[in-house]
Parts: structure tokens; C-alpha cells; sequence
């Protein structure tokens, strides 16, 4: 016989609610499964200048507050909204303009997930009682053989979102729950809609949250007190001058259209120089690698792997990418070097290298 559930085996929950259909439909299970849960959403903007340049669409936005804030009444849990405008501006914001100022092309997802979403959050949370942290997101939780835990990919490749993930740490995924990562995104809809939640058919936020119409650099170029590098020269891979550019923060590796360039064929950016304030052009050819290296290294699923050791992984440098089999081999105190079966086109710096062990992260690290 079942045994009963009394008020003080409730553990308790906090959720991350963005306003989203995914983290309505984890609150709405975890609370079916007993637990006592809290809805969250997460007040991020610093000042009325930095909301205006924002998605009104996005994950963070002010109509997210109001659809969380409608889905925790109806399914009948607490609501509150909590001020991470600080950590957000420091650790997401400035950290997306300053490498785009170095040439590099960020991630602020995985920055936000590992600072704020779970270390703000997280805090957060302990401080007030609870156990865990949850979210909307399409991976698992794994405790392995081994004692560690591990993200594991969700049930449809579809939706999965564990490349964003890589960089939680085993005292984050302790205290983590993931419930839609056992479902794909049609049975999740469905299950929104069976209770009512006006966020059913709500759909998906893009891209980044905080960059209005997608243009990143004039994010950049708007934002306080930056100096933002100006035009510069367009240059082949020994230097000859092409053209210019209106500019690095407005150019990315792999990158075709947009270059404005008169050369009768299809050219791209190859690699992208902030010392001399150059972008360098090449063939598609040029686009491809052979391997990588990565720096800022969070092991997941096993603890270490020992300087000169290599072992065979799945590796995704980047969101869509679908991955490829490569040889990974620990080449310094910080540094993985992955070489790919088969070449791999656009690597591209200040995007993650995330490795998988069949279906949990080993690793990952930031493309160097």
C-alpha cells in the first residue's frame, strides 16, 4: 500500500519559470509529483535603457513575468519575482560585448545557465529552504555509476539542449531536477493544454534574449561607455588587402553573406584578427578543420582526464551542430585537443567544445 504523503516529506522546489510552455509544463509535473514547488522568474534588467535594447519576445522579458506569474496561479503554487539584474549585467552581458570586442563569438546561453540560472538561482534556493532547482530544459539528470552526475541528452534529439549545459558544476546537478527532458516538445504542448495553460501554443523564444531584431552589433556599438573598434581591412591569409569591413563585432567565422565583397564567387570569413582590426577571407575549403583546442574545462561525467591521456568522443562546437566523432587528448593543465574523423567546418573561437560519452558530457571547454 502507497504510503501517504505528509506536508513535512514535501520537498520543496524552485523553478526557473521564463513564461515559456516548458518550464510551466516541469512545474506543473513536479508538482503532480508531490513536491512543493516554488515558481521563479528572474528580473534582469538593469535599467530602462538596457530593456529598450532588448526582445520583447525573449525568455527575460517583462511579458514573461506576467504569462510565469499566470501559469503559477492557475496550477496553484507560489510565485516570485526574483532581482539577478546585477549578476546578469556582469557575468552575461559585459562578457558577450567584451569577446565580441576580441574577436571571439560567445555564448551568453551557457554563460547564463552556469552564473545565473543555476549559480544565482541555486544560492538562491538553499538559502530559502529548498533542495532543488528545476527548469524547463530538453536533457536528464544522471547519477552514474561512478557517484558523479552527468547531463544526459533528453528523449528527442529534436529539442535537446544538453550542449548548453556542459558547464554545471557536480554541486549544481545534485540539486537539479529536469522533468521535460523525458518528453519531445509536441507531448509537453499537449500536456500544457490538458490543464489549461494559456503558454500551450506560445512559441519557442529565439536566439538571444537580450539582442532586439538579432543584430549583435549594434547591441555592441550602443552599449555604455565600449569603445567599439571601426572599419578595417578585409585580407586574404598572406595579406593582401580586399576591401573593408564596417567593422569585427559584425563578422563571425563561416560567415558569407553580408561581406559585401565584389569577388564573383562565394568567400568567407576565415578568421578574424582584433590587434589589427582585420578580417581574413578565404575559400569554403578554408572554413574546415582538422581539430581544436579548448580551454576552461569542466569534467562532468568523470573527474579528470590525466595530462597525455586520450580517449575517443562525440563532439558538437556549437548549438546545431549535428557532431562528430574525434580523438581527445589532454594537452596541458587546462587545455583539450580534439582531431576529428572527419574535417569540421567553421570552429570557431569563444563558442563551447562539448564532448560526449554516449549519451551523458564528459567535458567541455571554450574553443581557443
Amino acid at each position: 500500500m502507497a504510503a501517504v504523503l505528509r506536508m513535512q516529506d514535501m520537498k520543496t522546489v524552485v523553478v526557473g519559470m521564463s513564461g515559456g510552455v516548458d518550464s510551466s509544463v516541469a512545474a506543473l509535473l513536479l508538482k503532480k509529483q508531490g513536491y512543493n514547488v516554488i515558481g521563479v522568474t528572474m528580473q534582469i534588467w538593469l535599467s530602462q535603457a538596457l530593456y529598450d535594447m532588448a526582445r520583447l519576445d525573449g525568455c527575460c522579458s517583462l511579458s514573461a513575468v506576467d504569462d510565469a506569474a499566470a501559469v503559477c496561479e492557475k496550477i496553484g503554487i507560489e510565485h516570485r519575482v526574483l532581482n539577478f539584474r546585477d549578476i546578469f549585467k556582469e557575468k552575461v552581458i559585459e562578457n558577450f560585448v567584451h569577446e565580441y570586442l576580441e574577436g571571439r563569438t560567445p555564448n551568453p546561453c551557457i554563460v547564463c545557465n552556469r552564473y545565473v540560472k543555476w549559480e544565482a538561482l541555486l544560492s538562491w534556493a538553499l538559502e530559502n529552504g529548498a533542495e532543488y532547482i528545476a527548469t524547463g530544459h530538453y536533457a536528464r539528470v544522471k547519477k552514474l555509476d561512478n557517484g558523479r552526475y552527468a547531463i544526459a541528452r533528453s528523449m528527442t534529439d529534436e529539442k535537446d539542449q544538453t550542449y548548453a549545459l556542459y558547464s554545471l558544476t557536480q554541486e549544481q546537478l545534485s540539486h537539479t531536477l529536469m522533468p521535460v527532458g523525458e518528453y519531445d516538445k509536441k507531448t509537453v504542448r499537449n500536456m500544457a493544454a490538458g490543464e489549461g495553460l494559456a503558454v500551450s501554443d506560445k512559441p519557442d523564444s529565439q536566439e538571444i534574449c537580450f539582442i532586439e531584431d538579432n543584430d549583435y552589433a549594434g547591441f555592441i556599438d550602443r552599449y555604455p561607455k565600449v569603445t567599439v573598434p571601426g572599419p578595417g581591412n578585409f585580407v586574404t591569409a598572406d595579406g593582401k588587402i580586399l576591401g573593408q569591413h564596417k567593422g569585427i563585432t559584425h563578422y563571425t567565422i563561416g560567415q558569407r553573406r553580408g561581406l559585401g565583397l565584389p569577388m564573383g564567387r562565394y568567400v568567407y570569413v576565415t578568421k578574424i584578427n582584433p590587434e589589427t582590426n582585420e578580417v581574413v577571407i578565404g575559400e569554403d575549403r578554408d572554413v574546415f578543420s582538422e581539430s581544436l583546442t579548448c580551454k576552461d574545462l569542466n569534467f562532468m561525467s568523470v573527474e579528470d582526464l590525466p595530462e597525455g591521456n586520450e580517449k575517443k568522443l562525440f563532439c558538437k562546437i556549437r548549438y546545431r551542430h549535428e557532431g562528430q566523432y574525434c580523438m581527445v587528448k589532454r594537452t596541458g593543465p587546462d587545455e583539450l585537443t580534439a582531431v576529428f574523423e572527419e574535417p569540421v567546418r567553421a570552429v570557431t573561437p569563444g563558442q563551447a567544445a562539448v564532448f560526449y560519452d554516449t549519451d551523458v558530457i564528459f567535458a567541455g571547454g571554450t574553443i581557443t
